[in-house]
C-alpha cells in the first residue's frame, strides 16, 4: 500500500490521566482504652475521610478514620467501647506518569479500593490495645497533555479507502505498550 500524501499529522491538546499508582499497606495503631482490658470482644474502623494532594512524583492520600474497640474488663464482668481518631498520611508512587504533562493542570484523585479495616487487635502491655489495620488506595494524575492525530485537510472520504499505518514512521510501535495499564473494567 501506498502513502496518502494529503494525510498530514496534527497535535491536539487533550485532559487524560497522564499517572497512575497503587498502594496497599499495613500499618499498626496503639489505643489505650480507660480501663485495662481482659479481652478483646471486636474492633471495627469506621468513618475513613482522605483527600489527595500531589506529592513529588507522587500522590499523598491524607485523612482520618475511627477505631472502635469493643473489650470486656474487671476479669470479664464489664464492658466497654475505646474510640479513637486516627490521622495518616499515605504516598502513593506513580508506577506510570507521562512526562510530557502540563503540570500547572495537574489535578489528583485517589479511590480506597480496600477501606481501612482491622485484621488483628491484641491487647499488649501496659493496658493497650495493639491494633493492625491494612487498607489500599489507588490514584490518578489528570492533566493537559498532547496527542498527534492523523488528518487529511482535504476532508477525504474513507469508507473505501485503506490508510496503512505501519508505514507511517516508526513511531509509535505498540511493542512499547505496557499490558499492565490497560484497564480490566472499562465500563
Amino acid at each position: 500500500m501506498s502513502i496518502d500524501r494529503n494525510l498530514q499529522s496534527r497535535e491536539i491538546i487533550v485532559k487524560a490521566v497522564c499517572g497512575k499508582g497503587r498502594k496497599f499497606s499495613h500499618v499498626s495503631h496503639t489505643v489505650t482504652p480507660p480501663h485495662a482490658p481482659t479481652s478483646i470482644l471486636g474492633a471495627w474502623i469506621i468513618n475513613n475521610q482522605y483527600e489527595a494532594v500531589k506529592s513529588g512524583e507522587g500522590v499523598e492520600v491524607v485523612g482520618t478514620y475511627d477505631i472502635n474497640i469493643w473489650y470486656s474488663y474487671d476479669r470479664n464482668t464489664k464492658t466497654d467501647v475505646a474510640k479513637e481518631t486516627v490521622s495518616y498520611a499515605e504516598v502513593v508512587g506513580l508506577s506510570y506518569l507521562d512526562k510530557r504533562h502540563k503540570s500547572v493542570t495537574a489535578e489528583v484523585s485517589a479511590v480506597a479500593t480496600q477501606e481501612p479495616n482491622c485484621v488483628e487487635a491484641s491487647i499488649s502491655g501496659g493496658g493497650n490495645v495493639l491494633i493492625r489495620v491494612e487498607r489500599e488506595f489507588h490514584v490518578e494524575l489528570t492533566a493537559e497533555t498532547k496527542v498527534h492525530v492523523i488528518v487529511d485537510p482535504s476532508g477525504g472520504d474513507y469508507e473505501e479507502k485503506h490508510v496503512d499505518f505501519d508505514l507511517i514512521g516508526d513511531e509509535g510501535d505498540f511493542e512499547d505498550l505496557n499490558p499492565d495499564l490497560l484497564e480490566d473494567d472499562l465500563s
